[in-house]
């Protein structure tokens, strides 16, 4: 079988310095040696990112994506059905573009208790889902003395505390949770590990251009890159499977947004713990301070999702959220992803209310339509299913009671409810 390089016939002449315009020829050259060697490097994915949305190089990029995810991940494109527990939306950070965070005198502000948590999980459970994500805000017990009570009350000294507890029953009431909870100490995943599938913090950027005055991060302690780089590789010490993502369009560069998953690209070759990488545009918010802001168009996404899988490789999972890019499916299909993250259908998306989740039916047929297949997945990838140290065992047990051979979801009539059930 040709390569892509000799299938696209691309001139191996001379280098061209990073500065020169990107030409056709060039960007196929960059392109197919990224697909030959199963990753691209720093100085041509630079000056991909430079010409991105140049048609001549949009086109060859993701061509390039879109065999790089055959070669690694076939036709299968995958979908957790699960369930969103916004567990707290109170949050000591203050971010530009977010209106999940709220203080305690705000109205919308709320802690579920336990029985709520209950009661979401026995609905879940009737709309067939596998997964609990929890969300919440950032150490709010640090920022509000109110939150600091409540916990008290309750015997706790931390949020994380009683996030450890409200996972614990999301598993014995039958659920595999998966926890987003923004700064974690080791000590809090490692107690996390005993009832999670899986952990995640979105790495977002890098850059810590954006902690400065006037930018997206300045009010936010916790989105120091270092602080979350650091978290990265804890989780991965303790052998947790990790979700991790970029966040497009909130101040960064290029070659900042390069720098992000290159990152995410070592600490995986490090630690072998990151699951996936979500590629998220964000969204601008009409009561924030970023409502202004312009939101990157659908072509821009697709862009950075191709490049995410040249950099990843063809074997990582490249996640992009339906939701917010629900015309564009086909285009990003096209880009080299092979995964639509969780989608529920039972709930909202609390980060991203304006952006309802597709049909679970709809975004079968989109996806089968570009001739790929939905499959639907755990909280956990199947892969690392096989590898019983990144587990508390009954966790690895439960995982494997609701899979097939294959590491996914049985469709209907095989042995539980899938995504033909939606």
């Amino acid at each position: 079988m040709l390569s892509l390089t000799s299938r696209l016939e691309v001139d191996k002449g001379p280098d061209v310095t990073a500065t020169s315009p990107l030409s056709h020829r060039e960007a196929a050259r960059l392109v197919a040696e990224a697909v030959d060697t199963g990753r691209l490097e720093r100085a041509p994915a630079e000056r991909l990112a430079g010409s991105l949305l140049a048609p001549s190089v949009f086109e060859v990029l993701l061509e390039g994506a879109r065999e790089s995810k055959r070669l690694g991940k076939g036709l299968a494109v995958s979908v957790s059905r699960n369930v969103f527990i916004p567990l707290t939306n109170l949050c000591r950070d203050r971010c530009a573009y977010c209106t999940f965070a709220k203080q305690p005198d705000d109205p919308a502000a709320k802690t579920y208790t336990l029985d709520e948590v209950s009661q979401v999980v026995r609905d879940a459970l009737r709309a067939g889902c596998t997964e609990a994500l929890f969300c919440l805000g950032d150490k709010p017990e640090i920022a509000y003395r109110s939150h600091r009570a409540w916990l008290a009350e309750r015997g706790l000294r931390s949020t994380a505390e009683y996030l450890t507890q409200a996972c614990e029953l999301g598993l014995l009431e039958g659920m595999l949770p998966h926890s987003n909870a923004g700064i974690l100490s080791a000590d809090e995943m490692a107690a996390l590990k005993c009832s999670n599938a899986s952990l995640g913090l979105m790495l977002e950027s890098t850059s810590p251009r954006l902690r400065d005055k006037g930018q997206a991060h300045y009010y936010c302690p916790d989105k120091d890159p270092a602080v979350r780089l650091r978290m990265h590789e804890e989780a991965g010490e303790l052998r947790i499977p990790f979700t991790s993502g970029i966040l497009l369009g909130i101040g960064e560069t290029p070659a900042e947004r390069v720098d992000t998953l290159l990152a995410i690209r070592d600490l995986s070759d490090r630690f072998g713990h990151v699951q996936e990488t979500i590629v998220q545009p964000f969204h601008p918010k009409s009561d924030t301070p970023m409502r202004d802001v312009l939101a990157i168009s659908d072509a821009e996404v697709a862009g950075w999702v191709a490049l995410a899988r040249l950099v990843l490789g063809p074997h990582a999972n490249v996640q992009a959220p339906p939701n917010l890019a629900p015309g564009a499916l086909e285009l990003l299909l096209q880009a080299g992803l092979n995964d639509w993250g969780g989608v529920s259908p039972l709930t909202v998306d609390f980060i991203n209310p304006e952006a309802p989740w597709p049909k679970l039916a709809e975004l079968r047929r989109r996806t089968e339509a570009s001739g790929q297949r939905l499959v639907e997945r755990l909280p956990v990838y199947p892969e690392f299913l096989a590898r019983p140290e990144f587990f508390e065992p009954r966790v690895r047990d439960a995982c494997l009671e609701r899979v097939g051979a294959d590491g996914f979801v049985p469709p209907r009539g095989q042995g539980g409810d899938a995504v033909e059930a939606a």
